[in-house]
């Protein structure tokens, strides 16, 4: 039997934490293993219970969702974080993104909806609303980052890697799938992202995308 998804919710609102923890619960693919209130005590908590998923709100009181990110980023928790917020707007999107974060997801959204996008994200695919495709287009439509496919100038096997981005896989499996080390297909990624001059491996997908 499939173990089940571990996932840990850090929100400063009380009812917002319990009303998830019961939509996540409702799915035997999902385990809740603990819930904080605050961005430190999510960081302390994590600690004891290993999640495999973290949920972040952005707007926390005290340390807010992207400085607790990056934080966690810094621990070595094996663990996929997405935030889970109120706001669409590309600033925050984008900084989520930069700080690290596996997927950007609305709190109105539907139960069934998130749970889908949870269980997507616990494998390593990076999961981002689709009424927010439209912004990070947006975002990416800056006259310094619209690069086209000619100027790039990317390599066979970068473009290659970059299909992989583009369906959503993680290092791991476009090592698995191109026969090469996790650690070669960090450094493409990162030549990738220098030619293209953006910042994370989202924005490299949604770039793709665009070319199509």
């Amino acid at each position: 039997m499939q173990n089940t998804i571990k996932v840990m919710i850090v929100d400063d609102h009380p009812l917002f934490r319990k009303g998830v923890s019961q939509i996540i619960s409702d799915d035997p693919n999902f385990e809740v293993v603990g819930e904080a209130a605050s961005g430190q005590e999510g960081l302390e908590l994590a600690q004891q219970l290993l999640p495999d998923l973290v949920l972040l709100d952005l707007n926390m009181k005290g340390m807010d969702g992207l400085e607790t990110l990056r934080r966690f980023k810094a621990t070595d928790l094996q663990a996929r974080y997405v935030m889970l917020t109120v706001s669409d707007a590309e600033e925050d999107l984008l900084a989520a993104f930069k700080a690290g974060a596996d997927g950007y997801l609305l709190k109105d959204m539907e139960p069934e909806d998130l749970r889908n996008h949870l269980v997507k994200a616990s494998v390593g695919v990076t999961v981002l609303q689709d009424c927010l495709t439209e912004v990070l287009k947006k975002a990416l439509m800056e006259p310094d980052t619209k690069i086209s496919v000619s100027d790039a100038g990317l390599t066979e096997r970068e473009n290659e890697i970059l299909n992989c981005l583009a369906e959503g896989m993680n290092n791991k499996n476009i090592a698995r799938k191109l026969g090469i080390s996790d650690t070669t297909v960090k450094v493409h990624i990162k030549n990738i992202l220098r030619k293209l001059n953006l910042t994370s491996r989202l924005e490299a997908a949604v770039w793709k995308h665009q070319q199509k």
